[in-house]
């Protein structure tokens, strides 16, 4: 096996990214504390051309030294918007139509490998590295997912979530 080059992947131009379609999808970010979660956030929603990020209450926006050196520019090519509240956030993305989903460890949550993404898209609603999904915010998505588990650990980096969630996501339709 050799590896490919970059120049030999056949990606997007910044231009070509721009126009392209995008999967109804919106990664909010519920107060991330770390600016490299949040750049890495981009750079996921990049690759696999979600809608848009919106950053939440504390959470940081560019343009930001640790956000780029972590999206690598993708900052840059996503759409992104920034709320004081993650409230705020909710209720416009139910003005929208789309289905308000806390990736979250609670009651009732559907185990991820048994989720379908709605068809009218959705918000995928992503918690403080330390206290999760505010529970007010969890009391107003539609619903909750949770990625399964069998370590020690209780949780994943956020941003990893983001990754695992948005693979399972985009997989239904490939």
């Amino acid at each position: 096996m050799k590896k490919i080059e970059n120049k030999d992947l056949g990606r997007l131009t910044v231009e070509e990214f721009s126009v392209a379609k995008k999967r109804p999808i919106i990664l909010i970010a519920d107060n991330i504390r770390s600016s490299n979660n949040v750049g890495s956030l981009f750079r996921t929603a990049d690759a696999f051309a979600i809608e848009q990020v919106w950053l939440c209450g504390i959470t940081a926006t560019p343009p930001d030294r640790e956000i780029h050196k972590t999206a690598l520019g993708a900052e840059l090519t996503v759409q992104w918007r920034k709320f004081a509240t993650t409230v705020e956030a909710i209720n416009e993305l139910k003005s929208m139509g789309y289905t308000a989903i806390a990736v979250e460890q609670v009651e009732g949550a559907c185990s991820l490998e048994g989720f379908t993404p709605p068809n009218q898209g959705c918000g995928l609603v992503l918690g403080n590295e330390v206290k999760g999904v505010d529970q007010e915010v969890v009391d107003m998505c539609d619903m909750a997912i949770e990625i399964p588990q069998w370590g020690t650990k209780h949780s994943l980096n956020v941003s990893v979530s983001a990754g695992v969630v948005l693979w399972q996501c985009i997989s239904k339709d490939l």
